[in-house]
């Protein structure tokens, strides 16, 4: 036996490991450290990044006197050739062939150590091969998670040497606590990022074109910059040529393709830098440090995933506490309209679509593409129904001949999300209208900002006109029309000079 296959995550290597794999490999084999997942960090599954678990393995390998060879494996969707795909792997990267002549499978997974049995490998099942069986890496990482110490006395010294030099046990704890990142590293499970990316370079023309005036050169970050398409755009600009451009994502997606476009050289200022971020978890940057930050379409988000004017009142005092005095503060999102409270009536077209007798009440069991599917072949008004079940906002409302009773602000928060069916479980996990404008005033000054005068709320007259007001009205409780309320809000907000 020439070779040791040791796939997996290999975040955390214990001390068990060390004497399970120095008698196996007694002989002089070779242990080959596929490394899967190898293209993640900063997930509640993957949290500490490939190189760092390379490290460790080297450090591992150098204090156990064991020979090893360390594979990375990138994640790819779930499949049954998983064994294939990593023995293809090894002979592409290190020009091995790992056959059932010449290997051994370590592996205490036992759906994964199938895989290989089935290609007829012979298995050491590590872990599941003692009783009482001894934690496995990720119950030992888990405790490191929960505070408990005692992670350092089963985790092997390579490990802990590592996780210490590098400070990485912070960064862990922040990740698997974190109660928004899904363990893919995205906002939810079900969204599609591709739809998202594609909407955000559409609109990144106009944002910019929006707030360009009131950008300060020096240190610019964007928060939440998704792709980084403003942040593109920014790069173009002569008179920011020597500002630090910084962008900030929690999407894993969004993060890696950003980390893409600097690597394919779409960025020419030399001073880009992307952090993979939650903005709920802390600050993100030292006080005083940031000249101009930007956020788009983020604070409601912060308000929804968050707990809602709490978190949205420490986000707005942690970007106060960032900006130099002087420094500028640019939002621009989605807002409730000036009266949220006032009670109306409003008017759907139940003939663009199905109407079922009910809503469905399973579209969390459904695939993201059914989902998608059924919503869109709803009428407006059916839709509407469905919206009041899957909406994770609770509201009230009443049918009255035929039109619905409810809080102008519940109404909107259908109306300006009822054509999102592409994301339609991760959108109606959101509430776009829980601050007005007047709202935000308060919060800004009370948190210490200074409002410039071009800061307004506003409302989109294109979705108005394209998607809303083709299928719906809305009338006062005695059957007056309505004008439609803003949509948006676009603040910019100052540190004054003697903060």
């Amino acid at each position: 036996m020439e070779f040791v296959l040791f796939p997996g995550r290999h975040h955390v290597l214990t001390r068990f490991q060390a004497s399970y794999l120095h008698e196996l490999a007694a002989a002089g084999a070779t242990v080959v450290w596929a490394v899967t997942s190898a293209n993640h960090a900063n997930t509640r599954r993957n949290p500490v990044p490939y190189h760092r678990r390379e490290a460790a393995i080297e450090r591992f390998s150098a204090l156990t006197g064991l020979r090893s060879l360390v594979v990375p494996v990138f994640d790819t969707a779930p499949t049954d050739r998983f064994a294939e795909v990593t023995i293809k792997n090894v002979a592409v990267d290190a020009g091995i062939a790992l056959t059932p002549g010449n290997t051994v499978v370590a592996c205490s997974t036992p759906e994964v150590a199938a895989l290989y049995d089935r290609l007829g490998f012979t298995l050491a099942a590590v872990e599941a091969s003692v009783r009482p069986q001894p934690e496995r890496p990720w119950d030992v990482l888990l405790r490191l998670a929960g505070g408990d110490e005692t992670w350092r006395e089963l985790a092997h010294p390579a490990t802990v040497d590592v996780f210490d030099r590098y400070g990485l046990a912070e960064g862990v704890r922040a990740v698997v606590n974190d109660p928004v990142v899904g363990d893919e590293g995205g906002l939810t499970a079900t969204r599609d990022y591709r739809t998202y990316e594609e909407a955000f370079a559409e609109a990144a023309a106009r944002k910019w074109a929006a707030v360009r005036e009131y950008v300060r050169p020096g240190r610019i970050v964007d928060v939440g910059c998704g792709a980084g398409a403003v942040l593109e755009l920014a790069d173009r600009e002569p008179a920011l040529r020597e500002s630090d451009l910084i962008g900030v994502e929690v999407a894993r997606h969004l993060y890696d393709e950003c980390v893409h476009k600097k690597a394919q050289g779409v960025f020419t200022n030399p001073n880009v830098f992307f952090y993979r971020r939650n903005v709920l978890g802390g600050a993100v940057f030292p006080p005083r440090s940031v000249d101009t930050t930007l956020t788009f379409a983020l604070t409601h988000e912060i308000w929804s995933y968050g707990r809602r004017y709490e978190s949205l009142r420490a986000f707005v005092q942690a970007i106060h506490e960032h900006t130099v005095p002087g420094g500028v503060w640019i939002n621009s999102d989605v807002c409730g309209p000036d009266d949220p409270d006032r009670p109306v009536l409003l008017h759907l077209t139940g003939d663009d679509g199905q109407n079922p007798a009910e809503p469905r009440r399973d579209l969390a069991d459904l695939a993201p593409a059914d989902v998608a599917a059924y919503v869109a072949g709803l009428s407006t008004r059916a839709r509407f129904d469905q919206f009041a079940v899957d909406f994770r906002f609770p509201f009230g409302y009443e049918t009255e001949d035929g039109a619905i009773r409810l809080r102008l602000a519940d109404a909107m928060d259908y109306l300006t999300r009822k054509d999102y069916t592409d994301n339609w479980l991760p959108e109606t996990g959101e509430q776009f209208c829980g601050m007005s404008y007047r709202d935000w005033v308060e919060l800004l000054t009370a948190t210490g900002w200074e409002i410039d005068t071009a800061s307004r709320a506003l409302r989109n007259d294109w979705v108005i006109d394209n998607r809303i007001a083709p299928v719906a009205s809305l009338t006062d409780l005695d059957g007056m029309p309505l004008d439609w309320p803003v949509t948006h809000i676009l603040s910019i907000a100052r540190r004054p000079l003697n903060t």
